[in-house]
C-alpha cells in the first residue's frame, strides 16, 4: 500500500510539430521537425493524436459503498487508461490526503467503510504525451449505504438486587459471553436500554430486569461472499447475505440462551448475585441506522438507507434524512443529530452545512428585511399600476371634455365663421346683412350685441370728410360677436351725420 504511487522518467525538450504532408515551407518545416527529435532520442514517428488540453477535468459520478464493507477498490479512472508511466493523486475535499491508501495502479482503497467516509473525492492522473505533460482529474462523490434490516431482541432476567451498579456488571458480563458468538455468526451486538422493576409474585424480594439488545448483520467479514465487481449481482449477494445471517443469528441465540439460563455475578462483599433468563422474543426490523435515511438516491435498491449529506440528520429508528432545524448545522456525512449554534446566533434557513452560516439575531433580521423586499413589491405595485393606469383614463376623459367640440355641427360653424371672418378683414370688404322684414333681421332686434368696440380710426375718417364737405366713402362693416346659440350677426353702422 501507498499513499501516493509516483513513477517518472527523463523529461526532454517538447516538440511543436508541424504537419509535414502540408505544401511548400511548412511541409519542409515538418519533415526538419521530425528529423531533429529523431536526433534527440524521442520517436520519431507523426503524431496520429494529440491531447487538446494539457488538463482535463471529468465528473466520474456518485459512488455508492455499503456500510462495513470489508474492502472497496475505487480506480482513478473510471474507464482503463494506456499511458505510459501515469501518476495518481488522490485528495478529498476538506480532509488530509496522507489518510488516503492508494494502490501502486492508483485504486483507492476502503477498509469498513463508515458513514464519515463518504464525501467528495477526486484522482489526478499525469503522464507525457508526444513529449507534452497531461493532466486528467476525476471528480468523484462517494455515498455510504446499507440493506434495511435487523434484528431487536427483549431479554427479561429475574434477580434479588435492583441496584445499577450490579445490572452493568451483569450486561458487561453478558456480553462478554456473546463475543464469540459475534464472531462465528459475523454480526454486532448492542445493548440499547435496559430497566429494573420489581416482580408481580413477590415484590418485595424478586426483581425483574428488562434488556433490549439490537444486533447488525454487518459485522466483520460479513460480505466475504460478496466480491463480484458488477454492482446488480453485488447487490443481489448482499440481500441473501442478510437474509441468509438474520435465520442463523435468530438460531444462535436461542441456543444459546438456552444454554445458559442463569448468569452468576460477584462483587466485593457479596458472594454473588444470580440473574436468571425467564423470557426471550425477537422481532425483525427495517428501520435505517442512524445518521442514515431512504433518499431514494440509488436505483438499484430504492429501500436501501443512504448516508444523511451535511445539513441534514437522522435520529435513531428513522428512515428520513431531515434537514437541520433553524439556528443548527452539521458539517459531516451521517449525523444523528445537528450542532446548535453559539449563544445569540441563529441561521438564516433550514439546512445549514457549515458553522459560518450561524449569524447573529441582528443580522437575521436584516437578511430577513431584504428577503421580504421582492415580496413587499409585488404587494404594492399591483395597486400603484392600477392607480396609474385609472389617472390616465381620467385624464384623457378630462381632455376630451375640455377640447373637443360637443357635436359635429357646432364644430362645422365654428369653422365656417372663422374663415368668413379672416376673408372678410382681409380684403375689407363688406358683407350685406340680412334684409328688414326678414326672420333674421326680427331676430336681430333682440340678439344684437354690443358695437361699442368698432374701429375708431374708421369713425373719425368719415367726420373729418364730412366737415370739407367731401363724399362719404361707404361704410365699413362691423361684425357682431360669434357665439355657439346662432349665426354669425352684421351689423351695418352709418356713418353720415343726420341733416
Amino acid at each position: 500500500m501507498l499513499h501516493t504511487a509516483q513513477r517518472g522518467r527523463m523529461l526532454h525538450a517538447p516538440c511543436f510539430w508541424v504537419d509535414p504532408r502540408a505544401p511548400g515551407v511548412l511541409g519542409a518545416v515538418g519533415m526538419l521537425t521530425l528529423v531533429l527529435c529523431s536526433c534527440s532520442g524521442q520517436p520519431a514517428s507523426i503524431p496520429g493524436h494529440l491531447p487538446t488540453s494539457p488538463s482535463q477535468e471529468h465528473k466520474a459520478g456518485l459512488v455508492f459503498i455499503h456500510m462495513d464493507s470489508s474492502l472497496y477498490s475505487l480506480p482513478c479512472s473510471p474507464k482503463e487508461m494506456e499511458v505510459a508511466d501515469p501518476t495518481y493523486r488522490w485528495v478529498r475535499e476538506k480532509a488530509d490526503p496522507q489518510s488516503l491508501l492508494v494502490t501502486e495502479e492508483g485504486h483507492l482503497l476502503f477498509q469498513h467503510f463508515q458513514a464519515s467516509d463518504s464525501g467528495n473525492y477526486s484522482c489526478t492522473i499525469s503522464y507525457m504525451d508526444h513529449g507534452l505533460p497531461v493532466l486528467q482529474t476525476f471528480h468523484y462523490s462517494i455515498f455510504g449505504y446499507h440493506m434495511p434490516g435487523g434484528l431487536e431482541i427483549l431479554l427479561l432476567f429475574q434477580s434479588k438486587l435492583c441496584e445499577d451498579e450490579w445490572t452493568k456488571r451483569f450486561l458487561w458480563d453478558l456480553h462478554e459471553n456473546l463475543k464469540q458468538l459475534e464472531t462465528e455468526q459475523h454480526c454486532k451486538l448492542q445493548f440499547t436500554t435496559s430497566s429494573c422493576f420489581p416482580s408481580l409474585n413477590n415484590p418485595s424480594d424478586e426483581f425483574i430486569i428488562q434488556v433490549q439488545l439490537e444486533v447488525s448483520f454487518f459485522g466483520p467479514n460479513w460480505d466475504e461472499h460478496c466480491k463480484s465487481q458488477h454492482v446488480e449481482i453485488v447487490t443481489d449477494c448482499y440481500r441473501k447475505t442478510i437474509q441468509h445471517n438474520f435465520e442463523q443469528v435468530w438460531l444462535a441465540l436461542t441456543k444459546f440462551f438456552k444454554e445458559h439460563k442463569s448468569f452468576h455475578v460477584t462483587g466485593a462483599g457479596i458472594s454473588g448475585i444470580i440473574f436468571t433468563n425467564e423470557f426471550i422474543s425477537f422481532m425483525e426490523t427495517k428501520h435505517c441506522n442512524m445518521g442514515y435515511g431512504q433518499t431514494k438516491q440509488l436505483q438499484r435498491c430504492l429501500d436501501c438507507c443512504i448516508v444523511c449529506p451535511p445539513g441534514t440528520f437522522s435520529p435513531p429508528k428513522s428512515l428520513q434524512c431531515s434537514s437541520c432545524p433553524i439556528g443548527t448545522y452539521s458539517t459531516t456525512y451521517g449525523v444523528t443529530f445537528c450542532t446548535p449554534c453559539k449563544d445569540d446566533m441563529t441561521t438564516q434557513v433550514p439546512g445549514a452545512s457549515s458553522m459560518s452560516e450561524c449569524v447573529t439575531e441582528r443580522t437575521e433580521q436584516a437578511v430577513s428585511i431584504i428577503h421580504r423586499i421582492p415580496l413587499l413589491l409585488l404587494i404594492i405595485l399591483p395597486p400603484l399600476l392600477a392607480i396609474n393606469f385609472l389617472f390616465i383614463l381620467s385624464s384623457c376623459y378630462w381632455f376630451q371634455q375640455e377640447y373637443w367640440m360637443p357635436s359635429p355641427t357646432a364644430s362645422k360653424r365654428a369653422g365656417i365663421s372663422r374663415v368668413t371672418e379672416m376673408v372678410t378683414k382681409f380684403f375689407r370688404m363688406p358683407r350685406e346683412g340680412p334684409k328688414p322684414g326678414s326672420p333674421a333681421a326680427d331676430d336681430n332686434n333682440t340678439s344684437l350685441l354690443d358695437t361699442s368696440h368698432l374701429d375708431t380710426s374708421t369713425s373719425q375718417g368719415s367726420d373729418e370728410e364730412h366737415t370739407h364737405g367731401a363724399p362719404s366713402p361707404p361704410s365699413t362693416p362691423n361684425f357682431a360677436a360669434l357665439t355657439n346659440e346662432g349665426p354669425a350677426v352684421l351689423e351695418l353702422e352709418d356713418s353720415r351725420n343726420a341733416p
